[in-house]
């Protein structure tokens, strides 16, 4: 393997992205979310027609009014300044329960109360307690069922990808991508390592680490990244930054996957040759990476491919799928990315896409790029997954034209 690094001042590349509407939006939502999603399940549960007992309706009521002031107050402590990991554990856990509280009073709500008057079932306390029993039912199977799926050690999602300008001796080159590890207040230093031992029976000839490792400094999160020390790989352990490293010493990251013997791709690549042919592998620093004010720290895919042979392949790692607009311009053959978590808990995917222009999977873009997103190894905030497996991935590159001994 050959490193080729290079760095170049600050292009017209580097611009700050413009802001999304998704971005745009953010800024209103930390005060109307919080009480549509405690407000909404409340009023479906307790005033949509069910005649409770007071006692019931009181207390109901009150536990929602906690837990409307009780999970930012958590969230603030848990990430912001104090960074109070118990803090953060409860917030992301009522939020996650108050997102699916809220997504299936609106659906059953709605579907079921639709459902129950084609039954014949009529307005009435009866229709009512049916929708509230349903609703409690789905979620609390749901939130069990999303605790376990995000708890355990990814399943291993394998695909072929073939990449036309991909030379023969590289053909069945197996990269295996891992994501969004999101190290944090849940201690998964076992978990960690299980991701590894995983990784490391696949055989990888690269290994790729596309970015939010942990939310919390290097040195807070140590011992959960560690294991990341022991993947094996017989060509190349490279890794990118995420958006969340800028929310944490990002270079303080980058150090320690430098000393657990991982290439950090910052605007450079490297050279992976097989077979008498050769794939360069360039990574991105996150397109956050300027406006965090870090210095260096910026996307510049010139600078990633300075010096590379135009007429090589590229293998390409940035962290958000909507880097590819810039891949695909400078035509490149395949991006891999995280970011999106598949949406992590349904159905908030619709709000990843209004941000990012895949979720999940295998994409092509323009005439040549092919981008695969991964749904992410672990998970952020709220310890739960709902239709939104987290996965470790294998992609096995294909070339055109097959190796005459295969």
């Amino acid at each position: 393997m050959t490193d080729t690094s290079s760095t170049r001042p600050a292009d017209s590349e580097a611009k700050a992205p413009r802001r999304s509407l998704l971005h745009r939006l953010m800024r209103y939502l930390p005060m109307i979310a919080p009480v549509l999603l405690w407000a909404v399940p409340c009023w479906v549960l307790l005033y949509g027609g069910q005649d409770w007992p007071a006692l019931v309706t009181v207390v109901g009521t009150a536990l929602f009014v906690v837990g409307l002031v009780v999970m930012p107050l958590a969230m603030a402590r848990g990430h912001g300044r104090r960074q109070q990991d118990r803090a953060a554990v409860l917030g992301d856990s009522l939020l996650g329960i108050s997102w699916v509280l809220f997504t299936w009073s609106v659906l059953l709500g709605v579907l079921l109360r639709l459902a129950l008057t084609v039954a014949g079932v009529g307005e009435g306390e009866d229709r009512a307690r049916i929708v509230t029993w349903a609703v409690l039912g789905v979620s609390a199977a749901l939130l069990a069922w999303g605790y376990a799926e995000a708890r355990r050690v990814p399943r291993v999602r394998s695909l072929d990808v073939q990449l036309p300008r991909l030379g023969a001796g590289l053909d069945g080159l197996r990269v295996v991508l891992i994501t969004d590890t999101h190290y944090g207040p849940l201690d998964r230093a076992r978990w960690s390592a299980r991701v590894c031992e995983t990784v490391n029976t696949l055989e990888a000839d690269v290994v790729c680490h596309t970015g939010d490792i942990a939310d919390g400094t290097a040195a807070r999160r140590r011992a959960q990244a560690t294991p990341l020390g022991s993947v094996r790989a017989t060509r190349a352990r490279v890794y990118v930054t995420g958006n969340h490293e800028y929310y944490s010493e990002a270079q303080g990251w980058v150090d320690l996957m430098d000393e657990l013997g991982w290439e950090p791709l910052r605007n450079r690549h490297v050279l992976v040759e097989r077979g008498g042919d050769t794939l360069v592998v360039a990574g991105v620093d996150d397109v956050t990476a300027e406006s965090s004010g870090l210095a260096g720290h910026r996307a510049h895919l010139a600078g990633a491919l300075n010096g590379a042979d135009p007429d090589l392949p590229v293998l390409l790692l940035a962290h958000q799928p909507k880097f590819v607009d810039r891949a695909a311009a400078a035509g490149i053959d395949l991006q891999l990315s995280g970011h999106t978590h598949g949406g992590q808990i349904w159905p908030f995917h619709y709000l990843v896409r209004i941000d990012q222009p895949t979720v999940a999977g295998l994409t092509h873009h323009g005439t040549r790029t092919r981008l695969y997103t991964s749904r992410g190894t672990g998970f952020w905030g709220p310890p739960f997954r709902v239709f939104a497996p987290s996965e470790i991935t294998l992609l096995v590159l294909r070339s055109a034209e097959q190796p005459a001994s295969k």
